[in-house]
């Protein structure tokens, strides 16, 4: 048995199936009763906007509960781990199954690959499901869930790089080739130092770059502001820079986040915190590979002390402990405070090896 990494094919079975009925139980159970909490702080708001009834309460749950989902996903995951293997020690299978050779590992072997397929479904999910139903609900609630407008790409007070220079623009209405700027200010800036401001009312975009019309040029050095006429400026920035909006990482897929911090870092905005959400989307859903290690004390910690219910508990707070850390690296993240590699990975890699710890001295 020691030559193979997992048990029996029906052993495997057997744990990964009661594993998986319990996290969707679990998983069930908690969707339906935080939908009906959450439905009862938000059915007020909803149907107070006249001509809203009962098709805009069943949007808003068709809606919510793909979020609910998302973020619940890995506590059903932790629940269930414990639930499971506290059942097989209560059992004596956990003690059969050590008592025919296999190891620690082995015997968390099959929880921890159904956890990791559990993983790439619930990053499948979140990408295509939840990514979606987040953006529609934010756009629908900044409304105050009214009937939402066409969004034009209309953008207002926009600020984009080019080279050492920055340009300001009022609005900037329109899509690719046709977008029109208004209230265009450029801060002409070397090495870090500004030299002059050019302002014009108006920019189109043209073959070379972006035309403004009658601009004015203010020389730092000299303080006096001269007719410039039209002139091209900004010859290297794209349209769509001016058109970026405020990104929410939430409310995009992996790809199309990936896209918008490309996008966002051309145009000279920071974009550390959300490097950090784009990586959270996998380090995320990996927590479910995660949830096993930190629920073994329930299986294998003091054997013979008999105290079940002290030792799930003990990985309960191991399991929260780390969605504790993960939120509070994020959170840390999105200030700047910690990179992103750290943010979204460091509380994964933590717990890991306090998970890997806790195994290995349970089973020495």
């Amino acid at each position: 048995m020691q030559a193979r990494f997992f048990p029996s094919r029906t052993v495997s079975l057997y744990m990964a199936r009661l594993f998986v009925v319990r996290t969707f139980a679990i998983l069930a159970a908690l969707v339906i009763v935080l939908q009906a909490l959450d439905l009862l702080s938000e059915s007020g708001r909803i149907l107070a906007v006249p001509g809203n009834g009962n098709a805009e309460i069943w949007r808003y749950i068709g809606y919510r509960t793909p979020q609910i989902i998302g973020v619940f996903l890995p506590f059903s995951v932790l629940l269930s781990t414990i639930l499971t293997l506290s059942m097989l020690n209560q059992n004596s299978e956990v003690i059969a199954l050590k008592a025919s050779g296999l190891s620690a590992h082995q015997v968390l072997a099959p929880l921890i690959l159904t956890g990791f397929i559990i993983a790439i479904v619930a990053f499948a999910f979140n990408d295509r499901v939840v990514s979606r139903a987040t953006a529609a609900l934010n756009r629908w609630d900044k409304v105050q869930f009214a009937a939402v407008p066409i969004d034009r790409g209309d953008r207002l007070n926009v600020w984009v790089r080019d080279g050492d220079d920055l340009i300001n623009v009022t609005s900037a209405k329109g899509k690719g080739n046709a977008v029109v700027l208004t209230g265009v200010t450029l801060y002409d800036r070397q090495a870090g130092n500004l030299i002059g401001v050019v302002r014009a009312e108006k920019g189109v975009r043209v073959s070379n770059g972006w035309r403004i019309q009658r601009a004015i040029r203010f020389d730092v050095a000299s303080g006096k502001s001269r007719q410039l006429g039209d002139i091209v400026i900004a010859r290297s920035v794209r349209p769509d820079q001016f058109t970026l909006t405020n990104v929410d990482p939430n409310g995009l897929s992996f790809g199309a986040l990936s896209s918008a911090i490309n996008d966002l870092h051309d145009a000279g905005r920071p974009t550390k915190a959300l490097e950090g959400s784009l990586w959270h989307k996998i380090s995320g859903p990996l927590s479910s590979v995660l949830m096993p290690l930190l629920g073994a004390v329930a299986a294998f910690g003091i054997a013979r002390s008999g105290k079940l219910f002290i030792r799930a508990v003990i990985a309960m707070a191991l399991g929260f402990a780390y969605f504790v850390a993960d939120n509070f690296a994020i959170a840390m993240g999105d200030l700047g405070a910690y990179p992103p590699l750290l943010a979204a990975w460091a509380p994964f890699v933590l717990f890991l090896l306090i998970g890997e710890l806790v195994l290995v001295r349970s089973e020495e």
